[in-house]
C-alpha cells in the first residue's frame, strides 16, 4: 500500500518491511521466525521471504509488529532499533565484509548497555547485497537466510548494511495459562511424530532419496528427474562420512538444521549448518556436484557472500549450458566443483559473465539468446521438486505470488503422501488452495512450515484464541487466507503481471523427462482456471469484487 505504482526495487520509494507475528517470543512451537516483504528486484513483483534462528525474539524484543524502510542512505550505515526507535550508524567500514563477520561486528558495535535489554540480534548482507545483486538474501544467526527474492538487494540499495535489533518487551498472550497446557500437551503429542523423528534424524537431506527414488529430482539444468551420484548426495551418506548433528531455531523440538563440520575432503575442517536439501538439489542435481563436501562448500560460500543458493545454483547451471552450447566462453562444466565456486564468486562481485548472471534469469537468458530454454517463473526459479512429476507443483509454481515458489503450497507433500496421484489433474486445485489457504495462515502467524502436519485447522483456530482471543471458524480462517491471496495478487496485477505471467517455461513444457513423464500446458491451462475457479478470480487472474487501497490509487473490480 505504500509503493507507489511501478516503483523501481532498488529505488529508494521502495519499503521493506520486517514483522514478527502474534506467537513470536512466546511458548508456541515453531513460531521463532520473522518476515521480510517488499518489492522483489528478482521479479518486480511482491516479494516475502522468512528466517528463523534466534534473531526474531530480539525483533520481537523491540515491542514493534512491524518495522518499515524507505529511502537511501548516503553513504553505507546500520540501524539500531529498540523500544524508544532508531539510531543511524555509520557502517563504512563494514562495508565489504562476509556476512559472519558482519553480524558478529553489528552485534558488537551497536549492542545497547540498558538493564533489562536482553540478548540482541542482527540482520546482514554481504557483498552481493551490496552489489545489488538480483538474488541477494538477508542472514542471520550466521547460517539463517531470508532467502528467495532478492530481499538482500534492496537493503543493499538503501546503503544498509546491518540492523540491530534489542529491547525489553514481551508479548502479552491472552490465555497464558491456557497456552502453557496448549504448548505442553502439543510436544507431549507430537514428540514421536514420524515426520518429526525424520527430520530430527536427518533433516531435510532426507529429501534426497525421497526425491529421486520418485524420479523428481530435478537434475542436469532440468533435463533429468534423478542423478546416478544422489546416494552420495543423500543424507544417510552423509551423516556417515561428516560429523552431522540436529540443530534448532528457539522454540522447536524438531531440530531440522544439520550443525555439520566435514571429515574429509579438499573442504575438511569447515563448519556450517546444512546444506538444505534445496542447496543439494541445486548445486548437487541441477550443476552435477557430486559429493557433499563440495556441496557443503558452495553452501557456505553463498551464505558468506548473501546469495540465494536456489537461484545461485540454477544460474550456474544455467551458465554451463550456454557454456556447452558455445553461447559463452567460459571453463565451467558440469560437476566441476571449483570452476562452479569461482563463478558464484563473479556472481556475487559482478564480474565477467558473473555480471550478466547477477541481474537474473532473465536477463541472462535475453543476453545468450536461451530464453526457451531458461526455467523460470516471473523471474523466480523453482526448487528442487520437479512438476513434470508433480503436477501440483507445476501449478504452484505457475501460481504463487512470488515466481516459483515451493513454500506457498508445500505441495509436493500431499503428491509425494498418496494424499492425490501427483499426475492427477481434476481436483488438483481444489486441494491446492486448502493448503495453500492453510499456509497463508501459517503466514499470518509467521509460524515455521515443518510444522504444518501439527497445525491442522482446528489446532490453528485454538492456538489463535490462546495467543489473541479471537474466536474463529475454520471458514473465517479461508476468508482471511483468500483476502491475503486477493490483495497479493492485486499488487502483482498493478505491477504488471497478467495471466500470461502465470505460466510454466517451455523446457519443462515442451520437453518430458528422460523416464517420460510431461506436463502439457493443456493440463496446466485445466489446473489453473479450476484454480481460479477456487479463488473466486475471473478467466484473466482477476479478483472478483476486490477493492484495495494502494497509495494515491484505488482498484475496485466488479466483474
Amino acid at each position: 500500500a505504500h509503493n507507489p505504482q511501478g516503483v523501481d526495487p532498488l529505488g529508494p520509494d521502495n519499503h521493506i518491511i520486517f514483522a514478527t507475528g502474534p506467537v513470536a517470543a512466546s511458548r508456541v512451537w515453531g513460531g521463532c521466525r520473522y518476515g521480510v516483504f517488499t518489492k522483489s528486484p528478482q521479479t518486480g513483483c511482491y516479494a516475502e521471504s522468512y528466517s528463523g534462528g534466534k534473531v526474531p525474539e530480539a525483533i520481537d524484543s523491540t515491542g514493534f509488529d512491524a518495522i518499515m524502510i524507505r529511502g537511501r542512505a548516503s553513504s553505507p550505515m546500520a540501524l539500531a532499533i529498540h523500544p524508544e526507535g532508531c539510531e543511524f550508524h555509520d557502517a563504512l567500514d563494514l562495508w565489504g565484509l562476509e556476512t559472519y563477520a558482519a553480524e558478529d561486528q553489528a552485534v558488537a558495535r551497536f549492542e545497547m548497555k540498558k538493564p533489562g535489554f536482553r540478548r540482541p540480534g542482527a540482520v546482514v548482507i554481504g557483498p552481493a547485497g551490496e552489489n545489488l545483486v538480483c538474488c541477494a538474501v538477508i542472514e542471520n544467526d550466521y547460517w539463517r537466510s531470508a532467502g528467495r527474492t532478492g530481499t538482500g538487494a534492496v537493503l543493499g540499495s538503501k546503503n544498509c548494511k546491518a540492523i540491530v535489533f534489542q529491547g525489553d518487551r514481551k508479548r502479552a498472550a491472552y490465555d497464558r495459562d491456557g497456552l502453557a497446557a496448549f504448548t505442553k500437551a502439543f510436544v507431549q503429542d507430537n514428540l514421536e511424530h514420524p515426520g518429526v523423528k525424520a527430520y530430527k534424524n536427518y533433516g531435510t537431506t532426507m529429501m534426497v532419496a525421497m526425491m529421486n527414488n520418485a524420479g523428481a529430482f530435478p537434475a542436469k539444468y532440468w533435463s533429468q528427474g534423478t542423478c546416478d551420484h544422489w546416494e552420495n548426495l543423500s543424507g544417510e551418506r552423509y551423516r556417515s562420512d561428516h560429523d552431522v548433528r540436529a540443530h534448532a531455531c528457539l522454540k522447536c523440538f524438531m531440530a531440522c538444521g544439520r550443525m555439520t563440520t566435514l571429515l574429509s575432503g579438499r573442504h575438511k575442517g569447515l563448519t556450517l549448518e546444512g546444506p538444505e536439501y534445496e542447496t543439494i538439489f541445486a548445486f548437487g542435481g541441477l550443476c552435477m556436484i557430486e559429493t557433499m563436501d563440495e556441496v557443503a562448500h558452495l553452501n557456505d560460500l553463498c551464505d558468506r557472500l548473501g546469495l540465494d543458493t536456489i537461484t545461485t545454483g540454477n544460474l550456474c547451471a544455467f551458465a554451463i549450458e550456454a557454456a556447452r552450447q558455445g553461447r559463452i566462453e567460459a571453463p565451467i562444466d558440469y560437476g566441476h566443483a571449483q570452476a562452479i565456486a569461482d563463478l558464484v564468486k563473479d556472481i556475487s562481485s559482478r564480474q565477467g559473465i558473473g555480471a550478466v548472471l547477477a541481474k537474473g534469469i532473465r536477463h541472462a537468458a535475453g543476453t545468450w539468446d536461451m530464453d526457451d530454454q531458461a526455467v523460470h517463473v516471473k523471474g523466480l526459479e523453482p526448487a528442487g521438486y520437479d512438476p513434470r512429476k508433480l503436477k501440483g507443483m507445476g501449478l504452484s509454481y505457475a501460481t504463487s505470488d512470488r515466481g516459483a515458489c515451493h513454500l506457498r503450497t508445500t505441495f509436493y507433500k500431499p503428491e509425494l503422501a498418496g494424499m492425490i496421484p501427483p499426475e492427477q489433474i481434476q481436483g488438483k486445485a481444489e486441494m491446492l488452495v486448502d493448503f495453500e489457504d492453510r499456509l497463508t495462515i501459517f503466514d499470518t502467524l509467521i509460524l515455521c512450515r515443518f510444522y504444518r502436519d501439527l497445525y491442522p485447522w482446528d489446532k490453528l483456530q485454538e492456538l489463535i484464541s490462546l495467543i489473541t482471543g479471537l474466536q474463529t471458524t475454520q471458514e473465517d480462517l479461508r476468508r482471511i487466507a483468500s483476502r491475503v491471496a486477493d490483495m497479493t495478487r492485486t499488487f502483482n496485477l498493478r505491477e504488471g503481471v497478467t495471466v500470461k505471467d502465470d505460466t510454466l517455461p517451455d523446457k519443462i513444457l515442451k520437453h518430458p523427462l528422460p523416464s517420460g513423464e510431461s506436463l502439457s500446458r493443456e493440463e496446466l491451462q485445466t489446473m489453473l482456471q479450476d484454480y481460479y475457479h477456487h479463488r473466486g478470480w475471473d478467466r484473466e487472474g482477476r479478483p472478483k469484487n476486490q477493492r484495495t487501497e494502494f497509495r494515491g490509487q484505488k482498484t475496485e473490480d466488479r466483474m
